[in-house]
């Protein structure tokens, strides 16, 4: 396996497996729409992109926002999607593109890796087991 951070020249590569993660998140296919958004995600670099590939095939990825801590002072990114094809689940991709994400962090000094998902979503226990705790003193309103 591989990771890679992703540019436009993995465009085609990724929009099946983003097509895969909204329809996971019970979203209708379309790849047109997904096509655009990945497009410009990756032409104004405002998030990280990264992909897992095994024998030249994309079987993952992960996608970064960047946030501000105003408390800290200090930049820190939002791990907002992760997605494996379900043909290549079990074989700690997931966690390789979290640990990814994480030493970019490390790199950048960055406060941290905060992740956003629903108490449903069955990676749950992935977030646990590499330390992250769910924050109880936080409530979002939408």
């Amino acid at each position: 396996m591989i990771i890679i951070r992703a540019t436009i020249e993995h465009l085609n590569d990724l929009v099946p497996l983003f097509d895969g993660y909204r329809i996971f998140d019970r979203q209708a296919s379309d790849l047109n729409s997904v096509k655009e958004f990945l497009k410009e995600r990756l032409t104004k670099q405002d998030s990280v992109i990264y992909m897992a590939y095994i024998n030249d095939t994309p079987v993952g990825f992960t996608q970064l926002y960047f946030l501000f801590s105003s408390v800290s002072m200090k930049p820190m990114y939002l791990l907002n999607d992760l997605y494996i094809d379900s043909n290549y689940r079990s074989q700690n991709i997931g966690t390789t593109l979290i640990n990814k994400a994480k030493k970019l962090c490390e790199k950048k000094e960055y406060k941290g890796l905060l992740i956003q998902t629903e108490n449903t979503n069955p990676a749950q226990h992935l977030y646990q087991r590499l330390g992250f705790v769910e924050d109880t003193d936080l409530t979002f309103f939408g």
